[in-house]
């Protein structure tokens, strides 16, 4: 299946559209607004990005980001199957010199299997996949 049309978003992206005061906002929310691809996301992206602006101090706006995910409003949320699972496993073992967490080794996977070409993320770690244009240019 290629989604090369799609463009992947990581946690990263998420946290800084959503919090003002992220270093990464302005070019987060300009990026966005200027975007017109399709987005996907994945469930373990969702799960991570509610966690840390929970743990952040941010509540409510984890529960805003939450309904907009569930409500479809920021693009497609990808529910990893078993076999995306095992393949995160895979690279997670396999990379184990890199930094990257087990949602990091899930889009890795993820972005590969779809053929996803390009991410919106801030996390220097999607540079290392080498496979994934990175958006913004300037990230």
């Amino acid at each position: 299946m290629n989604r090369s049309d799609v463009i992947f978003v990581d946690t990263g992206a998420w946290y800084a559209l959503a919090v003002p005061s992220d270093a990464n906002h302005a070019a987060a929310t300009a990026w966005f607004a200027a975007n017109e691809r399709p987005l996907l996301t994945s469930d373990y992206v969702v799960d991570e990005t509610l966690t840390l602006l929970r743990v952040r101090g941010e509540p409510r706006l984890a529960v805003e980001m939450g309904r907009r995910f569930f409500a479809g409003d920021l693009g497609e949320v990808h529910h990893l199957t078993p076999e995306d699972v095992a393949e995160a496993w895979q690279v997670f073992r396999t990379y184990g010199d890199k930094a990257w967490s087990f949602t990091d080794c899930s889009s890795h996977a993820l972005t590969l299997r779809l053929g996803i070409t390009t991410a919106f993320a801030f996390d220097a770690h999607f540079r290392q996949f080498g496979h994934l244009q990175i958006m913004p240019s300037s990230a």
